[in-house]
This record gives structure tokens, sequence and C-alpha cells, in this order.
């Protein structure tokens, strides 16, 4: 078989997989496996994802500086917790590489080196789910408080505001008519424990979104050959080089970018009073 052949049949391949795993039916299997343990993994791994960012980026660091066992040792940490959706993606795109290897049309290359490849490939697939959170609160933000709101924190300080502004209304001794004309001209005493609760109780709701955004941005970047391109990437990869790889995808910084800009903005507001 020449190479035009191999090459158009992994080609042909690569579109199936990600059709039948990413396409809508596909995501909707995948997602079953959501429910339970995920819920808590889910919030874990974006308290983990700053850690992770840093190791990767130490990484990259020791590799330029040819300490390369280092980089490597330090690749291989796992940090995130692996969810189950995650799971079944890895062992599906596993079984892929193998089933192209068996046929000829894969690439032959240590099975630790491969697991590192499919992991790192998993993890993108999550940061694209952060990415997507990120967009649904700063949509959030601008719909209920015609404000930018790159993250948590940034909507917790309005939503804990209208929480306590509703309670104030709702208690006020003349009234909510009354209550509403009152705190319309003075404002209302933000508790820090109220502050913290809706923070707390949007954290959660932002996991369950980001647990779920596959849902909807798997079969789009099936549309768009998102999934097609990142899984001829990973196989390219392996092609051309047997050591874990170094590098650190966009969406893992874009992901961290947005939670920065999130501190950085709010910090500002602070000095700014």
């Amino acid at each position: 078989m020449d190479d035009m052949t191999i090459e158009s049949d992994r080609r042909a391949a690569i579109r199936t997989f990600v059709r039948t795993t990413f396409g809508l039916r596909g995501t909707l299997r995948l997602h079953r496996f959501a429910f339970g343990a995920d819920l808590l993994r889910a919030p874990a791994n974006v308290f983990l994802a700053p850690v992770f960012l840093i190791i990767r980026l130490t990484a990259l660091l020791a590799s330029a500086l040819r300490f390369h066992k280092t980089s490597v040792w330090m690749l291989r940490r796992k940090i995130l917790l692996e969810t189950n959706v995650s799971r079944q993606v890895a062992a599906r795109t596993m079984a892929f590489i193998a089933d192209l290897d068996a046929r000829g049309h894969g690439v032959t290359v240590p099975y630790n080196v491969v697991e590192h490849e499919v992991a790192d490939y998993t993890g993108v697939r999550s940061a694209v789910g952060e990415i997507t959170t990120t967009f649904f609160v700063l949509i959030a933000g601008y719909i209920m408080f015609q404000s930018a709101t790159p993250g948590v924190i940034s909507l917790a300080g309005p939503v804990a505001e209208m929480r306590a502004h509703s309670l104030a209304v709702a208690q006020f001794p003349l009234g909510q008519g009354l209550g509403r004309m009152y705190y319309g001209v003075f404002s209302t005493d933000l508790s820090l424990w109220l502050l913290v609760a809706t923070g707390f109780v949007l954290a959660m709701l932002a996991s369950v979104v980001t647990t779920f955004a596959g849902v909807i941005v798997d079969p789009l970047q099936v549309m768009t050959g998102t999934h097609r391109r990142r899984l001829s990437r990973l196989l390219s990869r392996l092609e051309v080089d047997r050591r874990p790889n170094s590098g650190l995808a966009s969406e893992h910084i874009t992901a961290r970018l947005a939670d920065l800009t999130d501190m950085a903005l709010n910090l500002w507001r602070v000095l700014r009073g």
C-alpha cells in the first residue's frame, strides 16, 4: 500500500472516529459518564489548573535549558484529576491509535509516550470546556449587569449585591414598595458571608457548566473540523517525536488568561474603590 493510500485511509478513519465520538449522539453518550463523581472532580480541576500551568511552563524552561530528564519527569506528573468523561475519551483514542497501528496506518511508539500525548489531548478538550464556561459567564454579566465579567470572581460581587438588595427590600419594615424607593436612593450593606456564599454557589454552577460544556462544543468542533485537526496533530507528533511533548496547547493558555484577567479586573476595581 503506497503512502498516499495510507494517508487517505488515515484521514477517513479520523473523520469517522471524530464524528462517532464527538458528534451529537457520541457526545451525549460520553456525558452519561459525567453524572456522579465528575461533578466533584470538575471544580477541583478548576483550582488545580493554575498548578498544571506552572508545572508545564517550568518543564518548558527545563527543556530549553537542556535539563531533559527534569523536563520529562515534570511532564509525567499528573496534576489534574481524571474525570470519567476524560477517561472514556482517552480509552477510545488509545483504541483508535492501536487500530491504526494494527492496520499499518498508525505509528509505533512507546506506550507511555502515547499515553502521555493522549492525556494532553483530553486535557485540551477539558480546557475548551473552561473557555466555554468563561464565555457563558461573560454573556451573563453583560445581560444582567452590562458589565465585563470574565470569571466567577467578577460575577460574584454584582450577584451578591443584587441578592442583598432583594433581601433588604423584602425585609423593609414599611413594605416592599417603599423599600424599593428607599434602597433606590440608599445603598444596601453587603456582608462578607453573602459575598463568599455567592461566589461558592457560582463556582459550583460554573463547574457543572464546564462538565457538560462538551454537549454543545463537541458537535461544533466536529462541524468546524477542530476535533479532526487536533487528532491529526496528535498523530503527527507521535510520528516525529518518541518523547513526551513538552509544549503547551493554546487552549490551556487561553483558559488561564481568562482567570488572570478576572483577578486583574477585580484588583483594579478594589484599588479604584
